[in-house]
């Protein structure tokens, strides 16, 4: 299984150190975001990585030059956002199943592609999403949260579920039929939602989401606090 790690946003939340440099380059815990997301990418043995980029990209792009399983795609224009940013890496990627991560987010436990392989039925799913426990969670991932039902399946609720950490395997050959250009993957989330082919999968370790300077701290914390996992 092929991977895509998204690193082409503008990382506005971590302002001012973003003025200088890609949010996927900001140390933690001694380490380059977009180390520990290549990290877990790498778990799952793929053939090729992705990793897209707008915002410094120059940077970006040097830094990945050393890592020759990784392929380097460039938003050029704008960021197409995590939807537009997946389809514009299929000709990379391939048609077959691709496992994502977000850039911005520190893992402490089982490696997440190991979790996600082994709940993924392709039979029954079109999107797999893992999932944490809110109290597993540092930092600030957002306010809305995912409800599953007895059997994985997914939907929205407003203030009561898990928290997304980023981590997901999607059917892309969806992608191809949304007309927009720039969209998020919540758009083929709430598609494959209405059909009862998003599931979901929790993780068992600890996660941080490192959108925001004060992120850096507590994700640092995190991976202390919890390091004999």
């Amino acid at each position: 299984m092929n991977v895509m790690i998204f690193a082409a946003g503008f990382g506005t939340r971590m302002q001012p150190l973003t003025h200088r440099l890609p949010k996927a380059l900001v140390q933690v815990a001694g380490r380059p975001l977009i180390d520990h997301a290549l990290a877990q990418a790498r778990a799952v043995k793929p053939d090729r990585i992705v990793v897209n980029g707008h915002h410094h990209v120059d940077q970006l792009k040097t830094y990945l030059a050393q890592d020759p399983d990784v392929i380097f795609c460039e938003e050029s224009k704008y960021p197409l956002e995590t939807g537009g940013g997946l389809r514009a890496a299929l000709p990379h990627l391939g048609p077959e199943p691709v496992m994502t991560f977000n850039s911005d987010a520190v893992w402490q436990g089982p490696k997440a592609a190991d979790m996600l392989t082994a709940a993924w039925n392709p039979m029954k799913m079109d999107v797999l999403l893992l999932l944490v426990h809110p109290e597993r969670v540092s930092g600030a991932p957002g306010g809305w949260r995912l409800r599953k039902d007895a059997e994985g399946r997914l939907s929205y609720d407003a203030t009561d579920g898990f928290a997304y950490t980023g981590a997901a395997i999607y059917q892309t050959g969806s992608l191809l039929s949304i007309e927009d250009d720039v969209f998020s993957l919540r758009k083929l989330w709430e598609q494959k939602m209405a059909v009862g082919r998003v599931f979901g999968t929790v993780y068992p370790g600890h996660w941080a989401d490192v959108g925001t300077v004060e992120g850096i701290a507590l994700a640092e914390a995190m991976l202390e606090q919890h390091k004999t996992l």
